[in-house]
């Protein structure tokens, strides 16, 4: 059976999210380098695996995938190794649940909003928007608290289990708390600090 191959670069969150998914599943896999961002734009051939043209796209003995959600599940169901998805049908709904959430209201907001604005825009000089960080702040701090509530006890966000939620969430906090107002608001959630500890100490699992 042929290699997987995950698409993008390591720099965006998405692809950090299937990397972690991999990571989990020990799964070897072959790193494909596509940078949308690129001035000289996204390669012709890449709109075959991604007809909108983000990261990540991958593929598995011809079988192609984008978006990230689907192809962390599909990873996960594929391979061998602990499973990431409750078999709880509750459970599991509030994963998914998480993974809506941090998609639909968190990632524009504590990773473009806040983190590329406070530190990304003044590393390349350009100057911050204060208007959108306070917006994304303010946004960030429903997340926080959402994801404070909906957290079960345990090491991760569903109790005792690792799953997909975290491996989804944790990218998403690594750009927010390089910001100093992104690690104030997540030190106001103690158990939600506490697990992101945790989370960053997971495996990206690079291929050497």
């Amino acid at each position: 059976m042929a290699r997987p191959k995950l698409f993008g670069e390591d720099f965006s969150v998405y692809v950090r999210i299937v990397q972690l998914t991999l990571a989990q599943k020990r799964v070897d896999y072959e790193p494909v380098p596509v940078n949308v961002f690129a001035p000289e734009g996204i390669p012709a051939w890449y709109t075959d695996l991604h007809p909108f043209g983000r990261m990540p796209a991958f593929e598995h003995d011809g079988f192609k995938l984008f978006e990230t959600a689907a192809i962390a599940r599909y990873v996960d169901e594929a391979f061998a190794g602990p499973a990431l998805q409750p078999a709880d049908v509750k459970r599991r709904a509030t994963m998914n649940q998480i993974i809506g959430l941090l998609d639909s209201y968190a990632y524009r907001a504590m990773v473009w909003d806040v983190y590329v604005e406070r530190i990304d825009k003044p590393n390349e000089g350009k100057v911050s928007d204060e208007a959108l960080i306070s917006a994304g702040l303010e946004k960030s701090r429903t997340c926080l608290a959402t994801l404070a509530r909906l957290k079960a006890p345990g090491d991760w966000l569903l109790g005792d289990q690792l799953t997909l939620a975290d491996l989804h969430a944790a990218p998403m906090f690594g750009y927010f708390v390089k910001a100093p107002e992104g690690r104030a608001l997540l030190a106001e959630h103690a158990e939600l600090a506490r697990w992101y500890e945790r989370a960053a100490g997971l495996p990206l699992g690079l291929p050497s």
